[in-house]
């Protein structure tokens, strides 16, 4: 089971998602876990999938 504050980190380019300050750009609050992301969220950044994204903690 994933922690309320793991973070993942975009194999595409790089970007953290930290569940602590949420996607603010995509209306997502914080304390938000990746796992609970909507199913069409995708990086802010460069638009990867979520299964483009890996565990950094």
């Amino acid at each position: 089971m994933e922690s309320s504050n793991e973070r993942y980190i975009c194999s595409n380019c790089g970007y953290i998602y930290n569940p602590t300050a949420g996607d603010p750009m995509n209306a997502i609050p914080p304390a938000t876990i990746f796992d609970e992301l909507p199913e069409q969220w995708v990086c802010p950044m460069c638009y990867a999938p979520q299964d483009q994204f890996d565990p950094l903690d």
